[in-house]
């Protein structure tokens, strides 16, 4: 009697192997290699932004000039900042810019939004043109708004009918109404972007049934629309309180915190009391404050928003 031994089938044993590979491809790919993807990331957010808040956050209870060794003083760079009135009333006023900013900013940058979320041709000849202060530096744009506005040659000089004596920069009001402008002027394009993008991913066939219900465009628009786009007001909302809390270039350049100290932010304080006084020690704790109060700024928002359990609003469209 003769045993026969048999051996799998070509296809079966090409099959396991198939069905192993997976399985081999998750143990290689799924461990090792992610790490290493977001090593060089981590590796620069660390050295760039963890390892200089902590290097301002040890000068900040040192005495330095900038010359020879720092002196540890405890708190001293701390109480002096608190008890100072120019800080306190930096603090005021780079609030005061920040709130402008977002109530300005977010309904202008909706509006523009949806309105360049559209199709036609004219609208994108124009979102293209409108878009150009995106591709200027804060500095440029500051240096351009110093000379149109200049109180003897620019347009105010031109149009003393409307300004009056044509210095926009010599009155506390007038000087922060042109930092809230050129702000507006400047960053309104960059949210209006989020806005439309954001405005385009909302299904059509939330607006085709509206329409057969009988909704009109302004119907649309606040039970549609503006519903749809929360998550992205509450993303552009957070970059504007944390690019509020932090300008400095355009305060440098159109005002230097004048006239006298009444457009004193707190980002250019710092920059007076570390690199015109060379009190360092003043300068990180003025800067750690900035960091602070931005982190803390947007936690809030994220945790009353609930943006942390954030969900598609789409959810159940098809």
């Amino acid at each position: 009697m003769t045993t026969q031994l048999t051996s799998a089938p070509p296809a079966a044993a090409a099959t396991g192997k198939a069905r192993r590979r997976p399985a081999d491809r998750r143990t290689a790919h799924g461990t090792r290699p992610g790490f290493l993807w977001a090593l060089p990331a981590t590796v620069f957010f660390t050295v760039f932004a963890v390892a200089p808040l902590i290097m301002v956050a040890v000068l900040s209870f040192m005495s330095w000039n900038g010359l020879g060794t720092p002196r540890f003083v405890g708190t001293d760079n701390w109480r002096r900042i608190l008890d100072d009135p120019v800080m306190i009333n930096s603090i005021w006023l780079t609030l005061l810019l920040t709130a402008l900013g977002v109530v300005i900013q977010t309904p202008l940058s909706i509006v523009l939004g949806v309105w360049a979320a559209g199709h036609q041709r004219n609208r994108a000849v124009l979102s293209a043109v409108y878009f150009v202060p995106l591709l200027l530096s804060s500095t440029a744009v500051s240096v351009l708004w110093r000379a149109l506005l200049d109180p003897n040659f620019g347009i105010p000089a031109r149009m003393t009918w409307l300004f009056g004596d044509g210095n926009l920069f010599g009155e506390q009001a007038t000087a922060i109404g042109v930092l809230a402008f050129v702000s507006t002027w400047q960053f309104t394009p960059f949210h209006t972007l989020i806005y439309q993008g954001a405005a385009r991913a909302i299904p059509p066939v939330l607006y085709q049934a509206a329409a057969i219900d009988g909704a009109g465009r302004y119907r649309q628009f606040f039970h549609i629309t503006l519903p749809q786009l929360r998550n992205a007001v509450i993303t552009s909302t957070i970059l504007m309180t944390a690019g509020g809390l932090t300008t400095f270039e355009t305060v440098l350049i159109l005002t230097q915190g004048g006239p006298g100290t009444d457009t004193t932010i707190s980002a250019y304080y710092m920059y007076q009391k570390a690199f015109k006084g060379f009190d360092f020690g003043a300068g990180s704790a003025i800067a750690l404050c900035l960091v602070v109060a931005a982190t803390l700024v947007s936690l809030i928002v994220v945790r009353v928003s609930g943006y942390d359990r954030m969900r598609s609003d789409a959810e159940g469209v098809s």
